[in-house]
């Protein structure tokens, strides 16, 4: 049976803000709080989650009431989205549906605003609503976060379009143009000042917008408002800007509500010999909330055959079963897919689906579900539960006289020999400790000679500490083989420091995680140890992050010496859509803002280039 993340314990315990808020991402998402007996205490959003989330945890100037909820806190989950937007309406979602004690009063309950279009056969109106009927039949658009930026867009589509806003009982009894008309608002089909086919063709291009399929009107605004400022009229270019940030809103189609179905979105990620599975429960084309899930698994388990098992314990399971939906969403095929989709439509007396292969909606559904279930991972690793059992297992494995407090780990990156940076990452007793990363630039050494490399950095970080200018570590790691693992150990050597344990984490023959080759230096002892050991756990941990450190770092020299940008530095943005790219948003913080779909309304820009650019522009 999976084993759910406890999102409290019934002991009373202290919250552990700062192992939480480490790993914590800076995207757009929802936070939910839960007290000791696991009941939720609050729901939020945010625009940037480790910085709200942050906030609470201030040693001063909280109010009483902020206070009183954050001594009650035992637990935080996450929900990351792909935009504040998103995050917005899936934070309503969840207050209506737990209403969170700390929320009651702070939120109201209103509906999500739309803008209708109506049923009229030659000259339906375009109008604010609030709250999505099924009655009168008409076309729905939304729902919308804001309703100050639906009214405000709906004025520059009629000024735009020019269709009418009017009831259908002021619409029949008029005999003369309104002052809508007077002021260019409405073509006055009341009095046929416009035939119906001239109409239905603004209609069309209106509804064309309104579903994001035609931005040809933010184009000429752009345009517009690039005019405006060659000729310093800067008030009127301010004014179309305006026009463009409210028609960008009102195209936000979001994956946390649409048009409706109902789904379970299961996501994987593994690292560190942990696996994470998260469920996202969708219900009526709602996006319901999260559950995490850390499964125990053996390395010789795909991905496919760990969801095949889940899924079978997760449905039919325990004395009650869940709720079985029509569409099961899966990254990878699933082991025995078919036997399993039988087995569900029977228990559900209707047809079941397991899918990988989705488009649409459902894609976004799977890949905010994949983004939820590594950044769980990731926290899950960075808790101080998780470390300290980790690393009373590494003592006794090395057998060491204490639990070290202080571990480093070394790599070198490189492209083809250019631009060779090391870096060295640091771990404690409450897993990484950032502040002391650091990264080497490394000068004089042959393209590609990995060996003098490491010799370089060794030195230069430990000449300091024989120096009394650095911290001593308790532990040192190597990423590499017996040939890294001896320019380590001859560097030590010369430095008079060879009491410090030096251990080489070397691949495997078969270079699976898992099947790694522990090296002690001082013995030369090679050995491995069971992929289920939390002290192997701990030990690609830090190894991973000693990798990844130096790639980023590498990236960022390399980017640095070629003088890029941020969106030079991205294959497949081009000078024009640079250009388009900045036009569209006005700037790179609202392209870092933006969804992978907001992006592609920008032209020129397909759904594979703006993943790409959403992934470079927050480091994926």
């Amino acid at each position: 049976m999976p084993t759910k993340s406890d999102p409290g314990s019934e002991e009373s315990r202290e919250f552990d803000s700062k192992s939480f808020l480490k790993q914590l991402t800076e995207r757009p998402g929802v936070y939910r709080m839960y007290d000791a007996a696991g009941e939720v205490l609050y729901v939020g959003k945010a625009r940037n989650l480790k910085n709200r989330v942050s906030s609470y945890f201030r040693k001063s100037g909280l109010a009483p009431k902020t206070e009183a909820l954050v001594s009650r806190i035992q637990s935080i989950e996450v929900t990351i989205t792909g935009s504040e937007t998103e995050a917005l309406l899936l934070e309503q979602n969840l207050i209506k549906s737990l209403r969170p004690p700390y929320n009651i009063l702070l939120r109201d309950d209103k509906s999500y605003p739309y803008i209708y279009l109506s049923s009229h056969s030659d000259y339906p109106s375009l109008t604010f609503r609030r709250g999505r009927t099924k009655k009168g039949g008409g076309t729905w658009f939304g729902p919308f976060p804001s309703s100050g930026a639906v009214k405000e867009s709906l004025n520059i589509l009629q000024k735009v379009f020019r269709i009418r806003s009017c009831s259908e009982s002021y619409f029949r009894n008029r005999t003369r143009p309104c002052l809508q008309y007077q002021i260019n608002r409405c073509t006055a089909p009341c009095v046929g000042y416009v035939t119906p086919e001239e109409y239905q063709e603004d209609v069309r291009r209106a509804t064309m917008f309104l579903e994001g399929k035609n931005p040809a009107i933010i184009h000429d605004l752009m345009n517009a408002m690039e005019s405006a400022s060659a000729k310093l009229e800067f008030e009127k270019a301010a004014a179309y800007r305006d026009q463009i940030n409210h028609l960008r809103h009102v195209q936000e189609q979001q994956s946390v509500d649409s048009a409706g179905g109902d789904a379970d979105v299961i996501a994987i990620a593994q690292d560190a010999g942990v696996v994470c599975i998260v469920v996202i429960i969708v219900r009526g084309g709602r996006v319901l909330g999260t559950k995490d899930y850390f499964p125990r698994y053996s390395i010789e388990q795909t991905e496919g055959e760990l969801l095949s098992a889940f899924l079978g314990q997760y449905y039919f399971g325990g004395n009650t079963r869940r709720e079985i939906p029509r569409d099961i969403l899966v990254p990878v095929e699933v082991e025995g897919q078919a036997l399993l989709a039988s087995a569900l439509s029977e228990a559900a007396n209707r047809e079941t689906r397991i899918r990988g292969n989705v488009r649409g909606e459902r894609r976004r559904w799977l890949e905010l579900a994949m983004t939820n279930a590594q950044q769980t991972l990731l926290t899950h690793l960075a808790s101080k539960e998780t470390v300290y059992r980790r690393l009373l297992a590494l003592r006794d494995l090395l057998e060491l006289a204490e639990t070290p407090a202080r571990m480093e780990c070394f790599d070198i990156s490189h492209s083809h020999g250019e631009n060779t940076v090391a870096s060295c990452v640091v771990f404690d007793e409450n897993g990484p400790l950032k502040s002391d990363y650091r990264l080497y630039n490394i000068e004089g050494v042959k393209a590609g000679d990995d060996y003098a490399a490491m010799q370089q950095v060794l030195t230069r970080r430990y000449r300091r500490m024989v120096a009394g200018e650095g911290k001593r570590p308790d532990l040192v790691f190597i990423d590499g083989g017996k040939g890294q693992l001896n320019i380590a150990r001859e560097v030590f050597d010369e430095l008079g420091i060879s009491d410090i344990p030096l251990i080489g984490v070397a691949k495997g023959v078969t270079r699976r995680a898992g099947m790694e080759q522990l090296i002690d230096a001082m013995t030369g002892d090679v050995f491995r140890v069971p992929a289920d050991s939390p002290a192997l756990h701990l030990i690609q941990h830090i190894r991973d992050e000693s990798h990844r450190f130096a790639i980023t770092g590498h990236r960022a020299r390399r980017d640095k010496k070629r003088r890029q940008s941020t969106l030079e530095g991205i294959e497949g943005v081009g000078p024009k859509r640079r250009r388009e790219l900045i036009r569209y948003f006005g700037g790179i913080q609202e392209i870092r803002k933006a969804s992978v779909d907001e992006m592609t309304k920008v032209q020129g820009i397909s759904k594979a280039l703006a993943e790409s650019i959403y992934a470079a522009l927050h480091d994926q």
